[in-house]
């Protein structure tokens, strides 16, 4: 049975950088994704196939659910690119840890032999990672929109002990976002490769196909949730105090 590790595990060492197997995965995943997009883009056609119609309807529709939560299409078309890229990611992060070969492919490193390859979402620096990066993103982007010292505002409040309060609690709201989103990314995907792993060792034959259909089910919900909170961060810090939509 294959060993199952909390941490994810070192391949190889570069000038004593450690590269561990999940960091592995996320180096092959973007170069996957910046080839594929190359050649999509490379393709796009006036009159679109099949595949670019796809495409272009499942923008449409991120657009429209972003619309409505944002209260703007304009919005929605600015932010755009953000949201899909974590959606786009992290789907595929997660889709790569179900593929063929992953976790099946040895080296040996250290004396003992480690896999190759394994889901970066099952390992939480790549969860919380990503967390850091939503949240800095979102409030920069805060800044951007209701002015630097307006957003600052919602966090160093002295004009009241009320306010002074409630600026703590956002505060501490914000950190607690950064542990929310890391460790439900982490701990669906990891429970999910841990369950696989038990039932492709109990029974390797066809038993497993109705989990890797749940997996992919999960891997696609976890990158769409992620989104959307990110999504549900840049409404409520785009919006300013008081205004509705």
């Amino acid at each position: 049975m294959e060993e199952i590790s909390l941490k994810a595990q070192e391949i190889f060492n570069i000038g004593g950088f450690g590269i561990t197997n999940s960091l592995a995965s996320t180096l092959v995943v973007s170069l996957v994704l910046i080839a594929g997009a190359l050649i999509i883009r490379r393709n796009i056609r006036l009159v679109p196939g099949t595949f670019q119609a796809a495409i272009e309807m499942a923008s449409e529709q991120l657009l429209e659910l972003m619309s409505s939560m944002l209260g703007s299409m304009k919005k929605a078309e600015q932010y755009f690119p953000l949201i899909a890229t974590i959606f786009i990611f992290i789907m595929a992060s997660n889709f790569s840890g179900i593929l063929p070969g992953v976790g099946s492919l040895l080296v040996e490193h250290g004396g003992h032999e480690v896999s190759l390859f394994r889901s970066p979402a099952a390992d939480l620096n790549f969860t919380l990672a990503f967390a850091i990066i939503s949240v800095i993103t979102t409030n920069v982007i805060g800044m951007m929109a209701v002015g630097t010292f307006h957003h600052i505002g919602k966090f160093l409040n002295f004009k009241s002990p009320i306010g002074f309060f409630i600026g703590i609690l956002e505060i501490i709201s914000e950190f607690a976002k950064i542990i929310s989103l890391s460790f439900r990314l982490f701990g669906n995907v990891f429970a999910g490769e841990v369950l696989l792993t038990i039932v492709a060792f109990l029974a390797p034959y066809v038993v497993p196909l109705p989990f890797l259909g749940l997996e992919i089910f999960v891997g696609f919900i976890q990158a769409f949730v992620f989104a959307m909170l990110t999504l549900v961060s840049i409404s409520l810090h785009t919006t300013l105090h008081g205004e509705e939509h």
